[in-house]
């Protein structure tokens, strides 16, 4: 038997589905030196022709996830990156598939697409599966919002068209001209406009559309915030039929709804939660038992009990996933009279919520526990502020709220039990440091400071970790339909980019990007912590991890090195929260029609709300990026001194002690030609050896801080900060590039000419006139010439 065949045979009788390379030779008797060498060449063909396929572990199995042929067929959902290029996910287990720039036949971002595989992911080098967009088989985006760029008369006549929109959405690098059949709005008012046309290649730089409605006028208090917002379809405004069962809903619990309750009335509960916090859906309380283990309660507002499954509330929180919170405003999940009346915890009151009260011991195990529906007066609604005071022993603070001092102490004392307890099994700490901008009250940002996270934030913290671990083992362990949280191993690709950086960096990682334990990687945070440059590796390996999402199959969490993980504790502002609480409530006394209702639904419910959460983030750091280019623009031709957070082949970033990211191109480093040393990720002088590295502190001065894009660029200046570094005798993986491909962009999906570009005023309607001649009429719903009018 030849060894393709014996690989193939062992394959499909072994127990195991997937077996590491080693392994596999040494059980084929093939792991002598002479044989070994054969044995990985037809390893590598078997993969390239799909007979066998590698896992994230680098563990080989005979091939049947994914048909990765040069045959059409495959779907999945397009990824766009500002710079061209994307992404599709083919199943939430499958690696993404890379599609180059070119090849992306006028996808959008979140469309729908068929593929063509045009080279097959290779584990061996840690490279993904490359694949051409055959067809668009359904488009996402239905509406774009931006600024109205009105036509002269004479451009109307032309072209037919009333103008165009300069969009906010880099995903969307298209012109959108507008027809004259819908609102017609005012020269530089925010618009939303439905896509009517789409890119084509008889049209590949513009789509139509008409506006089907006026957000306001860019000089409007908020507005800058609210056109991000609309234009990612995140909407403030609720339907009315939402609004009519909000507000159907009563102020006060009714006392039939106690029956079949646990009532903790009785207990010392409290909130503890920000200053402006309206929505306070936590509580907590505890208790020394008389075999001194802690008896910890956390109790969460049972959104679901008014929020009930298939109604309008329900359908409008699902379409939302989650709330999202910008710098100066929250666009929540449920209307502000659930959120802020009858669903938050406030002091007092009668409150409805969900528990789980749990038994732990001083080694921060959960010996005993108890979930259940139950009805709650919180004593206190504490801050962060105050409770950080009580725990520094502010004597004032102290005695204001004696009633609760007792539980502060013994609240820390678990808290401190229960980091330990994530600490001895591997959870890994990112304590990233986070922006807070201060705004006034037109919006504008005054000041940008670090947030300062106290142990009261972080004990509250480690309560809902462990409620949140609690309620998924009982789900885990009963095997019944669940939504879990996972955060699965890292991809060995990124891992390994990641270790041999760190290496170049001078700190060796111990394991292997096949396997890396938690205790690898939280042993590595440990011994960069308080050097030079440590924020910045932490902040690359952050990167290196995959996104946490939800998910019906438990994959565990490897963050927080957790083997059963859900969310439970926020259903106020998070879908999959809700989706637990009423899990908790049917599945109480589970008949075989409820597990399989539940088990059809909760995979896309989980899919779904990771997508939300995703846009949520995205706006989010789109605003935050805004806001901060916004604050800077003050401080132009101002010097600051600042450290390199990456280096690329245009240039390098440069974060400022506040947090703030700019732009050192390249083309301004004058008078030196630089080498990119992609392995360190070092730009370094070919004459004098100046370098820039990674954590290296550099002088620099603020040219421009454009709030439109987002963009902040700075110059270099000279200083006693420079490095200056013997030349690299290892060729460099990258040189500097030439005028054309400084227009690639940056990490953050930026353009620099382009952007630039775009903002320049262009006649636009002489090239849609002349594509109007060229491309006539068409059939079809009717008739449009370039404009495209239907």
């Amino acid at each position: 038997m030849n060894i393709r065949n014996k690989i193939k045979d062992y394959l499909f009788n072994s127990p195991n589905k997937s077996i590491s390379i080693q392994d596999l030779a040494k059980d084929l008797e093939l792991d002598k030196a002479e044989d070994f060498k054969e044995f990985i060449g037809v390893i590598a063909l078997m993969e390239s022709q799909h007979e066998i396929e590698f896992n994230d572990l680098g563990e080989v199995s005979l091939f049947k996830k994914l048909e990765v042929s040069k045959k059409t067929g495959i779907e999945g959902v397009f990824h766009a990156n500002a710079n061209g290029f994307g992404f599709v996910t083919i199943a939430a287990d499958e690696p993404d598939v890379f599609i180059p720039r070119g090849n992306t036949n006028f996808a959008l971002d979140q469309d729908k697409v068929s593929l063509q595989i045009i080279k097959p992911a290779n584990p061996l080098t840690g490279t993904s599966a490359e694949a051409k967009v055959i067809d668009v088989v359904e488009r996402n985006l239905k509406h774009m919002v931006g600024q109205f760029v009105a036509f002269t008369k004479e451009q109307e006549e032309e072209s037919d068209l009333i103008g165009y929109i300069i969009s906010k959405n880099k995903k969307v690098p298209y012109n959108v001209y507008l027809s004259p059949k819908g609102l017609c709005p005012e020269n530089g008012q925010i618009v939303k406009v439905e896509i009517t046309h789409y890119i084509e290649k008889e049209f590949p730089d513009s789509m139509q559309g008409l506006v089907i409605e006026i957000i306001g006028n860019q000089d409007d208090k908020g507005i800058d915030v609210l056109e991000v917002l609309e234009s990612m379809d995140i909407r403030s405004a609720f339907p009315q039929e939402v609004i009519n069962e909000a507000n159907a809903v009563s102020d006060m619990v009714e006392p039939s709804d106690f029956m079949g309750r646990v009532d903790y009335r009785d207990q010392i509960i409290f909130t503890i939660d920000g200053e402006d916090a309206k929505d306070l859906d936590d509580a907590v309380h505890i208790n020394i038992l008389p075999n001194g283990n802690f008896e910890l309660g956390v109790h969460i507002a049972d959104v679901s009990h008014y929020v009930t499954n298939g109604s309008a509330l329900d359908k409008e929180a699902y379409e939302r996933g989650t709330s999202v919170y910008v710098t100066d405003r929250v666009v929540p999940m449920l209307p502000e009279r659930l959120s802020n009346g009858i669903c938050s915890l406030n002091p007092q009151v009668d409150r409805l919520t969900q528990s789980c009260v749990m038994e732990i011991d001083h080694q921060g195990k959960v010996v005993d526990y108890q979930i259940s529906q139950s009805v709650i007066k919180t004593a206190e609604r504490m801050t962060y502020t105050d409770v950080n005071k009580m725990i520094n022993a502010d004597v004032e603070t102290l005695e204001r709220y004696a009633d609760i001092a007792q539980s502060v102490e013994h609240m820390k004392d678990l808290h401190e039990i229960l980091v330990k307890m994530r600490h001895d099994r591997g959870s890994i700490d990112f304590d990233t440091e986070e922006a807070k901008i201060i705004v006034d009250s037109n919006g504008k940002p005054v000041n940008i400071v670090k947030r300062n996270r106290g142990v009261a934030e972080k004990l509250i913290e480690s309560f809902m970790l462990i409620a949140n671990e609690t309620v998924a083992s009982f789900f885990q362990d009963a095997e019944l339909p669940f939504i879990y949280r996972i955060h699965e191993h890292p991809k060995a690709d990124k891992l390994a980019r990641f270790i041999d950086f760190a290496s170049a960096f001078g700190v060796p990682i111990k394991g292997t990007a096949q396997k890396m334990s938690q205790k690898d990687l939280q042993n590595f945070m440990l011994k960069i912590k308080g050097k030079p440059g440590d924020a910045v590796l932490s902040t690359m390996l952050l990167r290196s991890m995959q996104q946490a999402r939800y998910d019906d199959k438990n994959e565990g969490h490897y963050g927080l090195a957790a083997e059963n993980y859900t969310h439970f504790t926020s259903p106020i502002r998070r879908y999959p929260d809700l989706i637990v609480h009423r899990l908790i409530r049917e599945m109480a006394h589970p008949d075989k029609k409820t597990v399989d209702y539940w088990a059809e639904k909760i995979p896309e419910i989980a899919k779904h709300s990771s997508e939300m959460e995703r846009r949520a983030v995205d706006a989010e750091r789109e605003v935050e990026k805004m806001k901060k280019a916004e604050y800077m623009e003050q401080f132009v031709g101002q010097d600051f001194t600042g450290v390199i957070s990456s280096v690329t082949t245009f240039g390098f970033f440069v974060e400022l002690p506040n947090t703030i990211e700019g732009l050192v191109h390249i083309k301004t480093l004058d008078g030196e030609y630089f080498n990119y040393l992609e392995r360190t990720m070092t730009l370094q002088g070919e004459k004098t050896g100046l370098t820039f590295k990674v954590g290296q502190e550099v002088k620099v001065n603020l040219v421009r801080s454009d709030r439109q894009t987002g963009d902040i660029d700075f110059i270099h200046i000279p200083s006693e900060l420079d490095l200056v570094e013997k030349k690299s005798k290892s060729k460099p993986n990258s040189r500097r590039p030439k005028d054309k491909d400084a227009k690639r962009g940056d990490s953050k999906g930026r353009d620099r000419k382009s952007s630039d570009k775009k903002n320049e005023k262009k006649p636009f309607y002489k090239k849609v006139a002349k594509n109007s001649q060229k491309g006539g009429k068409r059939s079809g719903k009717g008739s449009r010439k370039r404009g495209r009018s239907k």
